[in-house]
Formats: structure tokens, C-alpha cells, sequence
């Protein structure tokens, strides 16, 4: 009887306990809003501290980068480990030693020398810890973000994100400045603030190449914005679809162009004061090394090579690019169909922004899973673009807390369970019992996100908020 008493009493208070506690993270306001991403940030440290002094790591690739452009090959080879800078051209280690200013990265916009360079500050022994705390405060400035713009609940979802999704990548790599970029552009854009969302998208692509698929978007959005940009109405038939975009090409003398001209030219001068120095590292290298890239053993298209060895067609595995790609004779097909379907996705999510059925949120992130989706490439840190906009955008409901929590948790056992135990010998890796079918699940459940969202299927592409918890007094009032 006494427990019968108790019990609901336990359970009325634990209840209590648990609504504050909810409360406390919803909240927009005090030193309770921010603990959240506190907690997140030092699992990361934890989760990407056997990284710290490891000296092949991306983030020691950033500090050799960042030695040699300034200081020229020679005083930088001096400066680190003889293994550290072993993936640079061959060029670089030949005996005529490269001058300073000359060498460049050669997979990433020259501007990433700016966030390389910060982390020399640091004594040169601490880089990689200096630049975990450079990206743990870009981390807390998205979260910043989202607590000022983004809908109730966006902070906390995001942290989830980042814990479950770049536990071991967001401190090691920079991708959280381009995605701060882009989720900055977003949130102009819907402010109609139009010039500082073209100068942010800028920026964004001036880290890191991918946020360039956001711009007729964007020029899009504006267009629609100040007017100037004829839509077609809701229920036209397909017939009609001609003469509609005709209607709309024929205003072009009105668009207004000055602020995607801005962005534009932002672009191409600092990316023109890097070529100066060396027009090979700026511009050309970075397209060769994408377009010469083969199909990476975690991309879509590897899922397809692996399943056609089980009738008969063999691959091989092969480090080459910075990554561990997997060669097949149906490579090529395969790296042909999946640009055929990336540019059918981008066209179709273009037509469905000019029929008004998505905003500019909703295409930025249409866009980038499509990409990511059908890339010859699929790194962890890729997840990183898309958190920010999924979480401004409220994607935290039934589906996407199960569908992208489980892409985020496979991404996360793949890097650091299999990347880890082959770390020395990072052929074997795709050869681990295991490792196909973990990529293959995390890649079908993609693409099933990417097609729930194009096609709104679960009410994928529904912007929501959490739900606010009325006090008792407000309820008694809403009677």
C-alpha cells in the first residue's frame, strides 16, 4: 500500500525534473541556453583527441599547407616531421625548393590558407589543438545562430547532430566555416538582407567550392522578392511549361543583378590575387583534382561496385587523391550516371523553387543532398554541410530524428571504428569484415532522405519548431 502512495508522487516529480530540464535547453536566454553545445564540444576534444599529434591527420595537412606557403618548402620541411608533408606534388620535394607564397593547396580554395595560418599562433607542437578550438568556436557561433534566428529547438538538435553525426571530424576539419557561411547566406536571405547573403555565400565558397550550387537559388529568391521575377501559376500543365519560361527569360532586363555581380566579383578577386602567385595551385588544380578523382570507397557509387563483384566484375583498391578509392571497369558508368543524376536533381530542384513549392532553405538543402548523394566522393565531414541547415530548418521530427540520427551514427562508427583499426595501413580498410554493408545501409539511408525530401514524402520538407509547454495559468486563460 505504502508504494502504491509513493510511487505516483516519484513519478509526478521526475516528471517535473524532466520538463525544467527541457525547458532549461529550449531557452533563448542565460548561460543555461549554451549547454548544449558546452557539452558537445568537449565530447569532441574527447572524441578526436587520438587525432591531436597525429602527424598525417587533415589538420597536420592544414599546418603543412599553411608553413609552406608562407616560409617556402624548405623551412617548412625543416620545421616538421619528414611523413608530414609526404602528400604534397612530388614537385614540392624535389631538390629545387618551392619559394614562399608559391604553394598553395592543392584541393581547396587558396583562402583556406587564412584559417590554416590562425592555428600557427599556437606553439608549432599544439596546431592541431589550436585549431580544434579555432572550429569549436565556429561550432558555438552556428549554435549562436540558431539561438537568435533559428526556430525553438534548432540549438538543440543541432548539438545532437554534431554530436551523433561529427563527434571526431568537426574539430579536424574546416567544413564548419563554410557551412557558418552558408547558414549565414540562408538566414540573410529570408531577412532580405540580399547583399550581406551574397557577400556570406562568397565567403562560403571561397573556403570550400560546394556553396557555388546555392547561387541561382539565391538570384533567385531575390529576383522573387523585390518582383521582378515572373512565376508561373500553381496548377500549370506540363504543355504549358515552354511558354511559362519564356515568360520568365523575357524579363531578364529587369533582374536585378548588382548584388549577384558583388558576390561574383568577390570571388573571382581573391581567387585572382592567389593565381598572381601561382595560377596552377588557385584555380586549375582544384578542378583537375576533382574531375580526376575515381569513385571513394564510402560514395553511392562504391555500394554499386561492390554488389556487381558479387556477379562477377572485380575491384580493386587504390589510395590515391588524399583518399581510398575503389577502381572497377564500371567505374566510368557509374561516375556517368551519378553527374546524370545530380544534374536532373538540381534542374528539377530549380523548377520546383520557380513553381514556389520550396523557399531558399528548403533548395540550399535540397541542393547539397544531392549533391553529397551523388558524388564520386563521400568524406564524414560532408555531414557537417547539411546539420546547420537542418536544424534552422526544424528537421527534427519523427523521420529525420531516426532517418538522419542513423546516417549520423553509421558515418561515425565507419570513421572511427574501421578508419582506426587500419590506421597504419589504410588499404585494408574496405577489406574489414563489415565495412561494405555498414557504408551500403548509411548510403540507402540517404538516399532515402534525399528523395523524402525532393518529393516531401513523411512531410519531409514541413518547417517546423518545438512545440512551446503552456504554464498553468496560460491554459486557464486559452479556456
Amino acid at each position: 500500500m505504502w508504494h502504491e502512495q509513493i510511487q505516483p508522487k516519484y513519478i509526478s516529480k521526475t516528471k517535473r525534473s524532466l520538463i525544467w530540464l527541457t525547458d532549461a535547453l529550449l531557452t533563448r536566454q542565460g548561460s543555461a541556453a549554451y549547454l548544449p553545445i558546452i557539452i558537445v564540444t568537449i565530447c569532441m576534444f574527447c572524441g578526436a583527441s587520438w587525432l591531436i599529434f597525429w602527424p598525417t591527420s587533415d589538420a597536420a595537412h592544414y599546418q603543412c599547407y599553411a608553413l609552406t606557403f608562407w616560409l617556402g618548402s624548405s623551412e617548412a620541411n625543416k620545421l616538421l616531421p619528414a611523413t608530414q608533408c609526404g602528400f604534397l606534388p612530388p614537385l614540392i620535394h624535389t631538390t629545387a625548393a618551392q619559394a614562399a607564397f608559391h604553394i598553395l593547396p592543392v584541393e581547396y580554395p587558396p583562402l583556406t590558407l587564412i584559417p590554416f595560418s590562425l592555428a600557427l599562433l599556437a606553439p608549432l607542437p599544439y596546431y592541431q589543438l589550436a585549431f580544434a578550438l579555432l572550429m569549436s568556436l565556429t561550432a558555438v557561433l552556428i549554435y549562436w545562430l540558431l539561438l537568435h534566428y533559428g526556430p525553438r529547438g534548432s540549438t538543440l538538435v543541432f548539438a545532437f547532430y554534431l554530436f551523433t553525426g561529427a563527434l571526431a571530424t568537426a574539430q579536424g576539419r574546416f567544413d564548419l566555416l563554410p557551412a557558418f557561411c552558408t547558414l549565414l547566406c540562408v538566414i540573410a536571405a529570408e531577412r532580405k538582407h540580399w547583399t550581406a547573403a551574397y557577400i556570406a555565400l562568397a565567403f562560403g565558397v571561397l573556403f570550400k567550392l560546394y556553396p557555388l550550387l546555392l547561387l541561382p537559388a539565391l538570384f533567385i529568391a531575390e529576383q522573387r522578392a523585390r518582383k521582378l521575377f515572373y512565376t508561373p501559376p500553381a496548377f500549370s500543365s506540363l504543355s504549358s511549361v515552354p511558354q511559362q519560361l519564356w515568360y520568365t527569360l523575357r524579363g531578364v532586363r529587369q533582374w536585378y543583378w548588382k548584388n549577384c555581380f558583388l558576390s561574383l566579383a568577390i570571388i573571382l578577386s581573391v581567387t585572382a590575387f592567389f593565381a598572381f602567385f601561382n595560377l596552377q595551385g588557385a584555380i586549375i588544380s582544384q578542378f583537375s583534382y576533382f574531375i580526376g578523382r575515381p569513385v571513394q570507397i564510402e560514395a553511392t557509387g562504391s555500394t554499386f561496385l561492390w554488389l556487381a563483384q558479387m556477379i562477377g566484375i572485380p575491384f580493386q583498391i587504390k589510395p590515391s587523391f588524399g583518399s581510398i578509392n575503389i577502381i572497377s571497369e564500371l567505374g566510368g558508368l557509374v561516375s556517368s550516371i551519378s553527374t546524370l543524376f545530380f544534374i536532373v536533381g538540381c534542374i528539377y530542384i530549380t523548377w520546383l523553387q520557380w513553381l514556389r513549392k520550396l523557399d531558399i532553405t528548403q533548395t540550399a538543402i535540397a541542393l547539397l543532398l544531392i549533391f553529397v548523394v551523388t558524388g564520386k566522393v563521400f568524406s564524414p565531414q560532408y555531414l557537417i554541410w547539411l546539420i546547420p541547415l537542418l536544424a534552422y530548418a526544424g528537421a527534427f521530427d519523427t523521420f529525420w530524428l531516426l532517418v538522419w540520427g542513423l546516417i549520423s551514427l553509421l558515418t561515425s562508427l565507419i570513421y572511427i571504428y574501421f578508419y582506426t583499426l587500419h590506421y597504419s595501413e589504410p588499404s585494408l580498410i574496405p577489406y574489414t569484415p563489415g565495412f561494405f554493408e555498414a557504408v551500403s545501409l548509411r548510403n540507402a539511408l540517404l538516399v532515402l532522405a534525399t528523395l523524402a525530401y525532393i518529393f516531401n514524402w513523411f512531410q519531409a520538407r514541413q518547417r517546423k519548431s518545438a512545440p512551446v509547454r503552456l504554464k498553468p495559468k496560460d491554459t486557464i486563460k486559452s479556456v
